[in-house]
């Protein structure tokens, strides 16, 4: 049974909402890096330029979003790479905070927004790859086997 049409749009809702948030994200970083770089404990012209680093980042890595967003049935594997990579981003701001000394209390809540706002993203995305399978359940397990 493939997924139908109705399926395929709440994906890209889904998917949608991921890459616009992260956009704005970007955006903010890059026209306003002053307001935000002493939340990373940054200062100054290279504190700005590392936050526009991190808006040029964001962009990057949101590729695979913009793809996944056109179709996601179609282009599933990038799909499955933008959960990955946001996976990634939670396991990864996850340790930093951790590891971070209980002292920097701006930066660690900082973190800690980063890591609930990736971590609604993964939510978000790992809906968008079960809404818009073409299959479920056994049938989903019976044609990997067959191909």
């Amino acid at each position: 049974m493939s997924a139908d049409p109705g399926r395929v749009w709440v994906a890209r809702v889904l998917v949608g909402a991921v890459l616009f948030a992260n956009v704005q994200c970007a955006v903010a970083f890059w026209r306003s890096p002053a307001g935000y770089a002493p939340a990373f404990e940054l200062a100054g012209a290279s504190g700005e330029a590392a936050i526009q680093g991190f808006a040029v980042l964001f962009l990057m890595w949101n590729v695979p979003y913009a793809v996944a967003l056109w179709h996601p049935r179609r282009h599933r594997a990038a799909l499955w790479q933008a959960l990955v990579m946001q996976a990634l981003g939670v396991a990864g701001e996850s340790l930093i905070w951790w590891h971070l000394p209980a002292a920097h209390v701006v930066l660690r809540e900082s973190l800690l927004r980063f890591i609930l706002f990736d971590a609604g993203g993964l939510v978000a995305l790992s809906a968008a790859i079960a809404v818009s399978a073409r299959r479920s359940g056994l049938a989903q397990t019976s044609r990997v086997v067959e191909t």
